[in-house]
């Protein structure tokens, strides 16, 4: 018996050996990155406004699967982000009232940089009828992009909820910054971006999974503050957010949530981007020998995300997005419900390369999507292997 404890230990000794190179320096980061770490801030405030603008303002705010392009330095971003209520199309014939972060599901991506502060502020409009198809000149980018590339399709409804918001990417007290507001009330409050990542933000009024599946969440990408080592060498950058549905078809031929199936973890719908045809039919392009980074987060609310890619390596993955965990040559990165990772490729040639969540049942409920390389070869109704 000592003999067989001795040799699992030694195992145990080379596996963490061998893990060393990646782990040792995720720990480093346990710390606050630098002596300007920013944790917690002024306590939110809770108000009345007359604000009956856009939805959605700020600068580096998109529609996924664009991510704004940064400016060098650090800086300090003015975001608003409502909430509001949206009739959208999730796949073809299925429609239903979602509870979303500025009109569609899918929130808005934020972009900014490790080191920026966010001067957050959101409205809970749940009980107005808020327009978002004629947005300004002037307006968020997310809000023209909505306009003309979403698949959603929305309609202004009215649905008087309370509503919270969570950013992973802050570090501050929850039960002040997170706290839920009622309908017509507006909340604001700052956080500091520390860590780079992809980091999910959601909803925070109990129950959360059901504003979770009701369609409550977007991201944050923070770049870091050195870059990634390859940043020369990327092509293209897009954003890919796997998320799961749990509509059944009412009597009137709406769909509503179907709680139960959520508590089970039965997905009627698993989409990429918010519909599960966004990423047919609306396919990423890129030219064959070019690098091609994803920013991908598998939001859940319940199940994992096997990320692959039919037809190349991942030969770069930062997990969670940060620079200090790399890994190299993945076929597949499997992430649960919240993780996230920046996945680097080069598409070799000429074709169509799908991508899906290789839990084939998930890509069958609609997670899969596929990239334009040049013309194709062959059409984009391949069966993936």
């Amino acid at each position: 018996m000592y003999e067989s404890r001795a040799a699992a230990l030694a195992v145990s000794l080379l596996l963490s050996g061998a893990a060393a190179p990646v782990f040792a320096q995720a720990a480093s980061s346990s710390r606050p990155p630098s002596p300007a770490a920013v944790l917690g801030g002024p306590v939110a405030e809770v108000v009345e406004e007359a604000w009956d603008g856009p939805p959605v303002v700020g600068d580096y705010l998109t529609l996924a699967p664009a991510l704004a392009p940064l400016p060098p330095g650090n800086r300090t971003h003015d975001v608003r982000i409502d909430v509001v209520a949206r009739e959208l199309e999730i796949a073809p014939g299925v429609r239903y009232k979602a509870w979303t972060f500025g009109g569609t599901v899918p929130g808005p991506v934020l972009h900014v940089r490790e080191g920026d502060r966010v001067r957050f502020t959101m409205k809970n409009r749940s009980a107005e009828l808020v327009a978002i198809d004629e947005p300004a000149p002037d307006s968020s980018p997310f809000l023209r992009q909505v306009v003309e590339k979403s698949l959603q399709k929305g309609a202004p409804v009215a649905v008087p909820m309370p509503h919270g918001m969570d950013f992973h990417a802050g570090m501050v007290a929850p039960n002040d910054k997170w706290r839920p507001i009622q309908p017509g009330e507006t909340i604001r409050f700052e956080w500091a971006a520390n860590y780079p990542g992809v980091y999910l933000y959601h909803c925070s009024q109990a129950p959360v999974l059901q504003h979770v599946a009701m369609g409550q969440y977007g991201v944050v990408v923070v770049s870091p503050r050195e870059g990634y080592p390859s940043d020369a060498e990327v092509d293209h950058e897009f954003v890919i957010l796997q998320s799961e549905f749990y509509l059944v078809e009412n009597e009137e031929g709406g769909w509503v949530l179907d709680f139960a199936a959520a508590m089970a973890k039965r997905p009627s719908q698993v989409t990429f981007n918010g519909h599960t045809r966004a990423m047919i039919d609306a396919p990423l392009e890129a030219s064959p020998g070019e690098r091609v980074r994803l920013y991908v987060h598998n939001v859940g609310p319940n199940d994992t995300s096997s990320f692959h890619v039919i037809g190349t390596i991942l030969d770069r993955v930062y997990y969670e997005g940060n620079p200090l965990n790399e890994l190299r040559g993945m076929q597949t990165v499997l992430l649960g419900a919240s993780n996230g990772a920046v996945v680097e490729f080069v598409v070799p040639e000429e074709g169509d390369y799908p991508f899906v969540d290789h839990e084939f049942a998930d890509a069958t409920r609609g997670a899969i999507g596929r990239i334009k390389v040049g013309r194709p070869r062959v059409g984009p109704d391949q069966e993936a292997h």
